[in-house]
């Protein structure tokens, strides 16, 4: 077995039981101090194979781009699911990250039969569906979902950077990196700042409370 045919054998797995229209689900921004958390659900074409197709942290951000524009023109369907950080804060992190998920298969343009999802958890949803650890090295519609959610929160988070440059999201894009920890020292929060996260036991809470950010 090819490394290429070994990325699709849970799609393949899916299909021998039945199942004929099978997305895969990622998630992008679990772990940043701000920004939202982003879920992507892929639909590929079940001959659909490129050998490029990989988890997108191991992919440069310029292969990212490449394959996201591939992945728009090929891919049978692509749904995104948004859940900005009050939501995160309101109802934590993981359900924030399922809820993300939930959304992105209710926006592929078809309905999927079958989900593979990253992780070790389900989809609040009545699909059948498996959760696959590592699933976006191991699985190619996991790993496309995975370069999709990840291109598209990129994005997002340049556009809050035109925002609020002080926090320099253009290059950290909201991860607790030391320049970004600095800044938060410096100027408080911004309102896309997740309240709930803690760094070097600060509770963002208590940080400048009043600007005008």
């Amino acid at each position: 077995m090819t490394a290429v045919q070994a990325m699709d054998s849970f799609e393949c797995d899916a299909r021998r039981k039945g199942y004929r229209v099978v997305a895969g689900i990622d998630e992008a921004g679990r772990g940043p101090l701000a920004g939202p958390v982003i879920a992507a659900a892929v639909i590929l074409k079940a001959d659909y194979r490129d050998p490029r197709i990989d988890d997108s942290k191991k992919l440069t951000s310029h292969q990212r781009e490449v394959l996201y524009g591939v992945l728009e023109q090929e891919a049978v369907a692509i749904g995104i699911g948004v859940v900005e950080a009050p939501v995160i804060d309101a109802v934590n992190i993981l359900q924030a990250t399922l809820t993300a998920m939930k959304e992105a298969v209710w926006g592929l343009s078809c309905r999927p039969d079958y989900l593979l999802i990253d992780g070790l958890n389900r989809i609040p949803l009545d699909i059948p569906q498996e959760a696959v650890v590592h699933g976006d090295a191991r699985s190619i519609s996991i790993a496309a979902a995975s370069i999709v959610a990840k291109v598209s929160r990129d994005r997002i988070m340049e556009m809050y950077h035109r925002q609020f440059p002080q926090y320099n999201f253009l290059q950290n894009k909201g991860y607790g990196t030391r320049e970004h920890r600095e800044a938060i020292a410096k100027y408080g929060r911004c309102k896309i700042h997740r309240n709930s996260f803690r760094i070097d036991g600060i509770d963002f809470r208590r940080v400048s409370e009043d600007l005008p950010f």
